[in-house]
């Protein structure tokens, strides 16, 4: 059974058959879902699944590429739902440089402000990290005692090294799955089995051989398959810890 700890199910992509999709995801073997909110809207939005279905929980944050949801009200709206007993983590948040490195300023302050809140509660964390690296890691590092994963991990080795001393998790996507997944395969090496989860990043980042399509939890079986052959583990192995690490860092008991 699996944990998917990274499956935006509000996206519009499932507008038209998000019931189909989450009745398929059971018969896949996925038990549980963590929906991340990006915005005010998707964090109420994955708030009311988790409502209708219990094997769903969520995170609520604002992510850096949705900067125009940046305001004190937002904030404390966002927080506000934050106490909603299925609210597991603050996500998904942090740094993204590679579509807009003009306000870097303002992604830190929102970043750090929804850091110190989630601190503050005692509650773990779901980083966005897109070629914003060296600023992430000094980032959580101000926050001493913080957990969290570092969401579809993209840094080097070397970073994650640092992270796993932290006690961070990594996260492993589709792209562990591609040709070209060099760095992500040299990540996962080095990672031991207790500090990995398993994402798909629904609707994005199929793995192969989904790849071009829209991407969904029932997925997280080809992801678990590549990370069970390079740690050299059964695909059942690899499930069952993922999804103990999932619960544990998100405080899900099932």
């Amino acid at each position: 059974m699996y944990f998917d700890s990274h499956a935006h199910l509000d996206d519009e992509a499932f507008d038209q058959d998000r019931e189909q999709v989450i009745e398929r995801i059971k018969s896949a073997g996925v038990e549980l879902v963590l929906n991340p909110g990006c915005t005010l809207e998707s964090s109420r939005k994955a708030a009311e699944l988790s409502a209708r279905y219990d094997f769903i929980y969520f995170a609520a944050g604002i992510h850096p590429e949705e900067l125009q949801d940046y305001t004190d009200e937002n904030l404390t709206a966002m927080f506000a739902l934050a106490r909603n007993p299925k609210c597991v983590a603050i996500g998904e948040i942090g740094l993204d440089y590679y579509w807009d490195s003009s306000h870097k300023d303002r992604q830190i302050e929102l970043f750090q402000r929804q850091l110190s809140f989630a601190s503050d509660c005692n509650m773990p964390v779901i980083i966005h990290d897109r070629e914003a690296h060296r600023d992430c890691l000094e980032t959580v590092k101000r926050f001493r005692g913080m957990n969290g994963v570092f969401h579809c991990f993209s840094g080097s080795a070397e970073m994650a090294q640092e992270l796993l001393k932290l006690g961070w998790y990594i996260g492993f996507d589709g792209p562990v799955t591609y040709k070209n997944a060099r760095k992500a395969l040299d990540v996962l090496e080095i990672c031991p089995t207790d500090r990995i989860l398993l994402e798909t990043d629904s609707p994005y980042l199929p793995p192969v051989p989904k790849r071009g399509k829209r991407n969904d939890p029932s997925n997280l079986q080809y992801i678990c398959e590549k990370v069970s052959e390079l740690k050299k583990l059964s695909p059942k192995e690899i499930s069952d810890i993922t999804r103990i690490n999932a619960c544990t860092l998100f405080g899900i008991s099932v």
